[in-house]
C-alpha cells in the first residue's frame, strides 16, 4: 500500500503547525508565558487512529523527531509506540530516537479499530503511515473532549502517555481527548481561556488549581474570581458545551499549609468549586463541577503531587463518572464500546471518599 497522508489519522490534536501537532494557537504564542509556549510544542495526547481491513499484518509509521545532544542524560531513552484497540492494549514498540524513521507496528489478525499513542519526548511528528498487507483507513471520528490542566493533566508519572487520565477517561467513554495539560503552568491564563473558547469540541474539563498555591501563589478570592472569568471567556465561543470543572486532587503538603499569600490548597479547591457552584446558580445550566481532593489517597501519588498508574485511572474513572452520568444526554454510546476494567466509573479506590457531582439547573438536571 501507498504511503497515506497522516492528517486524516490524527486525533488528539488541538492545532497543527504545518505538519507538526501543537498545543496551543501558533498565531498568539505572544500573549503567553514561555513555559506554557513551551509545554505546548510537545504532541501531550496525539494519537494516530485507523480501522485496518482483515488481512493487514501491520502499520508502518514514518515520523521526524529531535535527536538529544550527545551530553543529554535522556539520550539512552528510547521512543515507544503504544498500540490501543478500544480500551485493550496490545502492544508497544521502542526504536532509538532518529532524525526520521519508520517504526512497524504488528496488528493482530483479523482486523479493527486501532489507537497508536506516540511518544511525547523529542516531540515527534507523523509523515506518512501504511499497510504492511492489507489496508487502512481513517477511524470513524469520535466527538472531541477538551481538557485543560497542569502537568497531572499532561500525565506527569504515568507510566506511558495512554495511561494519564485524560487518556483513560476518554477511552471509558468513547471520546477524543485533546490535552492542553501544560506543566508547571495552568494557573488561570486567561489567553488560554481564549484559545479554548476558538478551538471546537463537544465537551470541555478545566482541571487546574494546584499551582496556584506555589508556583504562582495565589489567595482564594482571587481564584474564585479567576475562575469566574476563565469560565466567562470559554463561554464566547462555547455558550452551550458541557464543561466540567475538576479541583486540585489530593497534594498532602499543600493541604493545611499556607502559601506565600496565605491560602491552603483546601481553601483555593473550596474557592474553584463554589465559584463552579455560583456559575451554575447563576443559570449556567451545561456546567458541573467534580470535587478533586476525594479522587486520590495518598498512597495514589508517585512524589507527593503526581499520580501514579493506579492514581491517574482514579482520577479518569471519577472524570469519566461524572460524564457518564449524562452520557444519554451528551451522545449515543458507540455500538460495542468497552470500559476499562481499572479505574471504571464510580470506582472509589482504596482510602478515597467516592466524589460528588455538583449540577447546574438546565439540561444537566436529573
Amino acid at each position: 500500500m501507498d504511503w497515506l497522508d497522516p492528517e486524516a489519522f490524527l486525533r488528539g490534536t488541538a492545532w497543527l503547525d504545518g505538519k507538526r501537532p501543537v498545543r496551543a494557537d501558533p498565531d498568539d504564542l505572544a500573549r503567553l508565558p514561555w513555559d506554557v509556549a513551551a509545554r505546548a510544542e510537545l504532541p501531550i495526547g496525539v494519537r494516530i487512529e485507523f480501522t485496518a481491513a482483515p488481512g493487514t499484518r501491520a502499520v508502518e509509521l514514518r515520523y521526524r523527531a529531535a535527536v538529544p545532544d550527545p551530553d543529554d542524560p535522556l539520550r539512552d531513552l528510547r521512543h515507544c509506540f503504544a498500540l490501543w484497540s478500544g480500551a485493550r492494549f496490545v502492544g508497544e514498540t521502542c526504536v532509538a530516537p532518529a532524525a526520521e524513521a519508520v517504526v512497524k507496528l504488528p496488528l493482530p489478525p483479523g482486523g479493527g479499530v486501532f489507537s497508536v499513542y506516540l511518544p511525547e519526548g523529542q516531540a515527534p511528528v507523523p509523515l506518512a503511515l501504511r499497510a504492511v498487507g492489507g489496508a487502512l483507513s481513517p477511524a470513524p471520528v469520535r466527538p472531541r473532549w477538551l481538557v485543560h490542566g497542569d502537568s497531572i493533566t499532561e500525565g506527569w508519572w504515568s507510566t506511558r502517555p495512554a495511561r494519564s487520565w485524560p487518556a483513560t477517561a476518554g477511552r471509558l467513554l468513547g471520546l477524543d481527548p485533546v490535552n492542553l495539560g501544560y506543566a508547571g503552568a495552568a494557573r488561570g491564563e486567561l489567553p488560554l481561556a481564549e484559545h479554548l473558547a476558538r478551538l471546537p469540541g463537544e465537551l470541555i474539563t478545566l482541571a487546574f488549581g494546584t499551582n496556584c498555591w506555589s508556583k504562582a501563589p495565589a489567595t482564594a478570592d482571587w481564584l474564585y474570581e479567576t475562575v469566574r472569568a476563565f469560565v466567562g471567556l470559554v463561554r464566547k465561543g462555547h455558550p452551550e458545551t458541557p464543561l466540567l470543572i475538576v479541583s486540585p486532587v489530593l497534594r498532602p503538603e499543600a493541604e493545611h499549609t499556607r502559601n506565600a499569600l496565605g491560602a491552603t490548597l483546601t481553601e483555593l479547591r473550596r474557592a474553584m468549586e463554589r465559584a463552579g457552584r455560583d456559575l451554575a446558580a447563576d443559570g449556567d445550566g451545561h456546567l458541573l463541577v467534580l470535587p478533586g481532593g476525594p479522587l486520590l489517597g495518598p498512597e495514589h501519588l508517585a512524589d507527593g503531587l503526581h499520580p501514579n498508574d493506579r492514581g491517574h485511572a482514579g482520577v479518569g474513572g471519577g472524570v469519566g463518572g461524572a460524564w457518564g452520568g449524562f452520557r444519554g444526554f451528551l451522545f449515543p454510546p458507540s455500538p460495542g464500546e468497552e470500559g476499562e476494567t481499572a479505574g471504571a466509573p464510580g470506582e472509589r479506590l482504596p482510602g478515597a471518599p467516592r466524589p460528588s457531582c455538583v449540577r447546574g439547573p438546565g439540561p444537566f438536571r436529573s
